[in-house]
């Protein structure tokens, strides 16, 4: 047995029971103030606060007139800069309430309480809301903000590495393999470009999702705020309170915003990391062929036993990390889109894992990234390959001989490559002892090797920037 310390063990990289809170904690950084439970009750506090001056700017809410500048500052300065003390006060009041939403009302009362104008309309605060008027938009928030602000930078930088990736190794020829086997050449560029323009149309995709939310009170119709205020038009104040914090109003709710768009996010990120696995997969198979070196870092070790190995390991992590990250995120977009008649309660626990997908899914970019850094390209394999293919070349000699009108190509290319070794000497004996096929066409044949077989892939991967830069051009008009 291994003896265990007992007693309460504080949270660090070695005690946090989740590997993104521990081992890669200092690798998701930027989503710990978005997606903790500090940055949830911070992005709490903001819709209150700005929830409470948008009241104040409603005319026939008399009770809470125009705010003067410094109430109004103690508000901005309450949405914009809570800190981690301070939501430590709202864990605090939450032990005697047992009710999340509510602690911070009550903290935030305390605090604006010492503002003689905001002391008078202290009850105002929270206003009409259920406390799903306040998560939905606190959700939309983080969202945004993880959004915006840290996973598509990343999805950016991952489709620009591969697309350098792509040119500058565009007129590389490489074998390519159908099922296995070998098949017409391509260039080891013009694959990496197939990566960046699938993985650029799905960050398309993704950017053009928008957060939606609502503030219609218990069950979407404003029944509170009616009664309270029948002349104020309820719905049209919701709309322009829930754009005003750059989120898409949804005018259709019960108590919650039913989290359609969640899924759509997740669906889409999910869908990315896909194709990223494909990648991962492939470059793992390319490195196994030997197509591609990896660049040794001192120190570092590849095996606790075989001191020669220099592992994929990156890769290998980008695409554990990818399948957690879309089995968290599959579970997500299939369970938040359902609840029992107005409301039930089965989202409120998965939403607090609203984090972990994306975590997983930046770890493994940021894994990518460093792998693809690594790679060395070794072209003497990728000859060896090819110069080892010469059967390949039948495609093209019987598309000529198709040209020119030879019976049976295709028949007589099979019976004489399927299964048989191919070289150079054998195949060029074959071209010259065409019949009916014309010396010109001859010649032109017997120039052809496998590495120069390659189309217009090397073309195909030069122009990936240009591909994509069309793709999003519409997006950014």
């Amino acid at each position: 047995m291994v003896a265990v310390q007992a007693g309460h063990l504080e949270l660090s990289e070695l005690t946090a029971v989740g590997p993104l809170d521990g081992r890669y904690g200092s690798k998701v950084g930027g989503l710990k103030s978005i997606f903790s439970e500090y940055g949830l009750i911070r992005f709490r506090v903001a819709v209150e606060c700005r929830w409470l001056q948008h009241l104040s700017t409603i005319p026939q809410v008399e009770e809470v007139p125009a705010l003067g500048k410094d109430a109004s500052a103690l508000l901005d300065a309450l949405a914009t800069n809570f800190t981690v003390e301070d939501a430590m006060l709202v864990k605090n009041v939450e032990r005697t309430t047992n009710h999340d939403v509510k602690a911070v009302e009550y903290v935030l009362k305390e605090k604006i309480s010492a503002n003689d104008e905001l002391k008078r309309i202290l009850e105002f605060v929270h206003f009409a809301c259920t406390s799903e008027d306040v998560n939905n938009l606190s959700h939309a928030l983080m969202l945004k903000e993880a959004m915006e602000g840290e996973i598509l930078p990343v999805m950016d930088q991952v489709i620009e590495s591969i697309s350098s990736l792509a040119i500058e190794n565009a007129d590389v020829p490489m074998l390519s393999r159908t099922h296995g086997q070998t098949a017409s050449p391509t260039t080891l560029g013009k694959e990496m470009s197939v990566f960046a323009y699938r993985l650029a149309r799905q960050r398309k995709q993704i950017a053009t999702i928008k957060p939606f939310g609502k503030m219609a009170g218990a069950v979407g119709n404003y029944n509170a705020h009616m009664s309270a205020y029948p002349d104020v038009d309820w719905q049209q104040e919701a709309e322009k309170f829930v754009t005003s914090l750059g989120i898409e109003w949804n005018p259709y709710v019960t108590q919650i915003e039913p989290h359609d768009y969640i899924a759509e996010i997740f669906d889409a990120v999910a869908r990315f990391n896909t194709i990223l696995i494909d990648f991962e997969r492939d470059v793992w198979s390319y490195i196994s062929l030997g197509y591609f070196k990896q660049k040794t870092i001192a120190g570092e070790v590849g095996s606790s036993t075989m001191p020669h190995k220099v592992n994929p390991i990156d890769f290998e992590n980008g695409e554990g990390n990818l399948g957690i990250a879309n089995a968290t995120m599959a579970h997500m977009a299939g369970k938040l889109p359902i609840s029992r008649w107005q409301r039930d309660l089965t989202d409120s626990t998965v939403l607090r894992n609203l984090g972990v997908g994306l975590g997983h899914s930046l770890l493994a970019y940021q894994s990518t990234l460093r792998g693809i850094g690594k790679l060395l390209v070794a072209e003497a394999p990728l000859a060896e390959d090819l110069n080892n293919s010469w059967e390949v070349l039948a495609e093209p000699i019987q598309t000529v001989m198709r040209r020119y009108a030879v019976e049976e190509p295709y028949e007589k290319l099979k019976a004489f490559t399927r299964g048989n070794a191919v070289n150079k000497e054998s195949m060029q004996a074959f071209v010259d002892g065409i019949d009916d096929l014309p010396e010109e066409a001859k010649a032109s044949l017997r120039q052809l090797s496998p590495a120069k077989y390659i189309g217009n892939a090397a073309a195909q991967a030069k122009d990936i920037k240009n591909k994509i830069e069309e793709l999003y051009a519409d997006q950014r008009r």
